[in-house]
């Protein structure tokens, strides 16, 4: 009788007659010969994030550019921006569900939803910090508004967009592992799935620190590349 519960909990996890996966322990060879399990997870993750920043980027990039000329719509743009931000990730999932079903459209809504402030206050950030006499310059020399704005003010904003973007993306690998409850997998899955056994955790949790950290260096690789003024000012 004592032994039933041990060949059932050996059954269920991967490797089950391995002593330490069976026991929920740290296995390093459990992970080795289990690795490629993760490679499908991943790959959602990678989805689950690239697509909401985009989104996320380019509705926040339109709001910016016409909270920019009409100064008046940032405050109500701020308002309703934060308050996609502050309703809990989990809840949102759920709250979608209704309307868009279980999968990758009630994540992705949600998701990009969680962007928008991040870089919408970014962008307009970093348009308002161009020096007035910059601008005054640009409009010297015969440029228009619309050529101030992509020549001039957007340039000088990379950084602070570029900041924003960054964040966003770290913000969003995060709350990509709560996908799970959308009915959209990613890596948080895989922890669902087993969140007991200490491999497992590790693993998943791990690949989503080392995505963040990937997603974060090409961005800051990207922006050093497009702003060679900055590297030849340090």
């Amino acid at each position: 009788m004592n032994l039933l519960p041990l060949a059932q909990l050996q059954i269920q996890k991967p490797g089950g007659a391995d002593a330490c996966a069976a026991s929920n322990g740290f296995c390093p060879d459990w992970i080795a010969h289990n690795i490629d399990r993760y490679w499908n997870p991943l790959l959602e993750h990678v989805y689950l994030t690239v697509v909401p920043v985009a989104i996320g980027f380019a509705i926040s990039m339109a709001l910016a550019i016409l909270a920019h000329r009409r100064r008046w719509l940032t405050g109500p743009i701020l308002t309703i921006t934060g308050i996609f931000f502050a309703i809990p990730s989990v809840a949102a999932f759920f709250l979608l569900q209704p309307i868009t079903g279980l999968g990758y459209t009630t994540a992705i809504v949600a998701l990009v939803s969680y962007t928008l402030l991040i870089i919408f206050r970014n962008i307009t950030t970093g348009l308002r910090n161009v020096p007035v006499e910059t601008r005054d310059a640009a409009v010297g020399q015969g440029l228009t508004d619309r050529q101030v704005l992509f020549r001039v003010e957007l340039p000088m904003a990379v950084p602070e967009i570029m900041a924003g973007l960054r964040i966003a993306t770290s913000t969003t690998v995060g709350l990509a592992a709560l996908a799970v409850f959308a009915g959209a997998g990613g890596l948080g899955s895989e922890i669902l799935i087993d969140k007991y056994f200490k491999s497992n955790v590790v693993v998943a949790g791990g690949l989503a620190v080392l995505l963040a950290a990937v997603f974060d260096l090409l961005i800051l690789t990207v922006q050093r590349a497009i702003t060679p003024w900055q590297r030849a000012r340090g």
